[in-house]
């Protein structure tokens, strides 16, 4: 690899781009990528159709049902409930939210624009956090904010190149020329 002087080469962050073999450790990085864009992406599911598991048919979204109001509306009394009570209900919000969910999980499971996938999807639960302060059962962390962390580390070590379209995703023009898509 080919420096100018004084500069060091970036760094590999995954064995599978550097053209060796995968190692364990990116095995478990394409598995917690794999698991959690399954979470997002049945989230969007079970919301649009209402499968009965967390959305009962009634309340699905295609049947006229809002995939925000429930949660956003038993924050009421929490310290910033208020302003996510607001947001409850209303289309615009409805339609990001699922857009979001959906765009988030295929991402993962594809394991391209994982970048884009990372931060949005981080936004996303750190928003959901923040709705339900403060929390029942710790001061200040819970599951939303170690899945924004996993997140951010699924982008940063390149989790997609393995059990995952990254590497190929990568090396597309449109990739190469804006590399925040990879």
């Amino acid at each position: 690899m080919a420096t100018t002087k004084g500069q060091q080469p970036a760094p590999v962050m995954n064995a599978a781009r550097a053209g060796t073999a995968p190692r364990p450790a990116d095995y478990v990085w394409a598995a917690a990528r794999i698991s959690i864009g399954w979470i997002f992406l049945w989230a969007f599911l079970d919301k649009t159709f209402g499968w009965g598991l967390a959305t009962p048919a009634g309340k699905a979204w295609i049947s006229g049902g809002s995939p925000t109001t429930g949660f956003l509306k038993g924050t009421g009394e929490n310290a910033l409930g208020a302003f996510f009570s607001s947001l409850a209900g209303q289309p615009w919000i409805d339609w990001l939210f699922m857009l979001g969910l959906l765009g988030i999980g295929v991402a993962l499971l594809l394991g391209a624009g994982l970048r884009i996938a990372a931060a949005t999807g981080a936004v996303l639960l750190v928003f959901m956090w923040a709705a339900e302060l403060p929390l029942a059962n710790n001061p200040f962390m819970d599951e939303h904010l170690i899945y924004a962390l996993v997140l951010v580390g699924l982008a940063l070590a390149g989790a997609g190149d393995t059990l995952g379209i990254g590497r190929m995703w990568g090396r597309t023009a449109l990739v190469r020329s804006y590399p925040v898509l990879k």
